[in-house]
């Protein structure tokens, strides 16, 4: 069982899986019923990724393990998302926000996971990437929207961007798995991936009116394990069913 392949993978699923959930989160709450629908197809689109994913990781753990054991058995310490994903959604500006950061990101990521020495990681991020370019497209076009659109609309985008900022830089970092999927030609290298990130994402932000964060100081932990207070009550809602009713099956 290769380890550092099975945390490299986490670092990516996990992303899907929690974000995904978050979406989940809002069916039946868009401001309108075509943008409602769009937002759990996203949703929708992510769990799927995620299942890819982890039915991969099952079949490297072997035994037991299969998809629902990855995704609902494993404690808070041991899920590698990344802290932006898990963040609330506090309204409609801060899900857009969340969403922009971390789609232009995933795009990025599968653009270069199609060259990956893994032929399984090579197949999803083919699979997936069509999602997500739709994804990009839906967030970055709400992000304009908001931002030149009236005075409120503005000001709540304005203030979920620059919230939202300090969880960017967390993308790029790179834990142990990471720099050893990516010296074996398996992972993508995501410091590579920063510049063209910033100079897109403010390419849009300016598009959009809106004024790009100037901070020092980023978030950081939750690709070592280490989240926020919002991720245990996620997860008190993953897992619940799972966790009432062991072994239970659809």
């Amino acid at each position: 069982m290769n380890k550092n392949l099975i945390q490299y993978i986490f670092g990516i699923a996990d992303n899907c899986l929690i974000l995904g959930q978050r979406l989940g989160e809002l069916c039946g709450h868009g401001p309108s019923l075509e943008t409602d629908i769009a937002m759990t197809n996203i949703s929708l689109d992510l769990l799927g990724q995620t299942r890819s994913y982890y039915q991969y990781v099952a079949k490297l753990q072997g035994g037991d393990a299969t998809e629902d054991t990855v995704a609902f058995l494993r404690l808070e310490r041991e899920y590698k998302n990344v802290l932006l994903v898990e963040q609330p959604n506090t309204d409609f500006a801060y899900s857009i926000a969340r969403q922009f950061f971390f789609d232009v990101f995933h795009l990025a990521l599968l653009n270069e996971l199609q060259n990956s020495k893994d032929e399984m990681l090579k197949a999803i991020a083919n699979k997936s990437i069509k999602e997500v370019s739709y994804h990009v497209r839906f967030s970055s076009d709400w992000t304009k929207r908001l931002g030149d659109g009236t005075e409120e609309s503005h000001q709540k985008i304005q203030t979920a961007i620059n919230d939202l900022w300090i969880f960017t830089d967390e993308l790029f970092h790179q834990t142990d798995a990471d720099k050893d999927m990516v010296q074996q030609g398996i992972g993508v290298d995501v410091t590579l991936l920063k510049d063209e990130y910033y100079k897109k994402v403010s390419s849009i932000l300016e598009e959009a009116t809106l004024e790009i964060p100037q901070v020092e100081y980023f978030q950081k932990g939750g690709k070592m394990g280490v989240h926020s207070e919002h991720m245990g009550y996620l997860l008190s809602d993953l897992q619940y069913m799972q966790r009432t009713y062991p072994n239970m099956t659809w």
